[in-house]
């Protein structure tokens, strides 16, 4: 029987919702919508985009953002004295400053500044210290939406046997720390493992986020296993493709996500839950 398709756009629509009647209910306590920072520098296409979309889906869920956008030319400590002013700023519950920087700055220094009661990108180190410690605290976008997106078909994580391609900070570490909290039993896996087919063959569920596309066969996917694909890499004729090989995958694997329209949608969506969580906490209400 062929995979069940995971919608990451309907689910993703449903925690917007979720967020939504969170910030009318906080708004009534409090007197103010959670407010989200998004700081851009120069004028990388990709970035202006990604802040766009970020800024429009806290207006529709009713979260007040303020944008900054500074120009290419832009010190290491102007960036620095902005962050410091975001923090002290009562009105910005999240702070979000969108990656890449110039190359003239420090990425480690701005993102180390954020406070992390406001790191609604959940990269900062008190953050990934927390997740790691499993201590209260904000985690990555993009692994929770995975782990929502898992819990949306009804994977059964404890004890399974996971498998996560990829080791970045934004994704593969935070994702396997996730996972390892709900008791899988969990393997990395990158671009030095040597039996990358055994590894996968082994998996009930699988993580893809290394970022080549259809590096990972349909054909070593297990029987029944739950596939989650990160992936998302443009080709010369313009199409996206994720990093699984997902035709074929699909006619193995017991549930599977697209790309596009699987993981994509679930990160901003999970921005602006963050955001809302920050706020709460703010509030005395977590």
């Amino acid at each position: 029987m062929p995979a069940k398709i995971i919608d990451g756009k309907a689910i993703a629509a449903r925690v917007r919702a979720e967020v939504a009647e969170g910030v009318k209910e906080l708004a009534a306590r409090t007197g103010a919508p959670p407010g989200l920072a998004a700081v851009r520098v120069g004028e990388d296409p990709a970035s202006i985009i990604y802040v766009r979309n970020k800024i429009k889906a806290c207006g529709e869920v009713g979260i007040a953002s303020f944008e900054h956008t500074l120009p290419e030319r832009t010190t290491q400590e102007d960036l620095l004295g902005l962050v410091s002013r975001l923090n002290a700023d009562a009105r910005v519950n999240g702070i979000l400053v969108q990656l890449p920087l110039p190359k003239h700055i420090d990425p480690d220094r701005v993102i180390d500044l954020v406070a992390p009661e406001k790191d609604v990108d959940g990269f900062g180190p008190r953050s990934v210290a927390a997740l790691a410690m499993g201590r209260p605290g904000l985690r990555a976008c993009t692994p929770s939406g995975c782990l929502r997106l898992l819990d949306e078909v009804e994977t059964h994580l404890s004890g399974a046997r996971a498998l996560v391609v990829g080791r970045s900070l934004i994704v593969g570490k935070p994702m396997a720390l996730l996972l390892l909290e709900r008791n899988a039993t969990v393997t990395m896996a990158h671009s030095r493992t040597q039996d990358l087919a055994g590894e996968v063959g082994r998996a009930d569920v699988l993580v893809a986020a290394i970022g080549k596309a259809e590096l990972i066969k349909g054909s070593w996917v297990k029987p029944g296993a739950t596939v989650i694909d990160v992936g998302m890499n443009r080709l010369p004729d313009g199409k996206l493709k994720g990093d699984v090989e997902f035709g074929p995958a699909a006619e193995r694997a017991r549930a599977i996500t697209p790309v596009p329209g699987g993981v994509g949608p679930m990160t901003i969506a999970y921005l602006l839950r963050n955001t809302l969580i920050a706020a709460r906490a703010r509030a005395g209400l977590n």
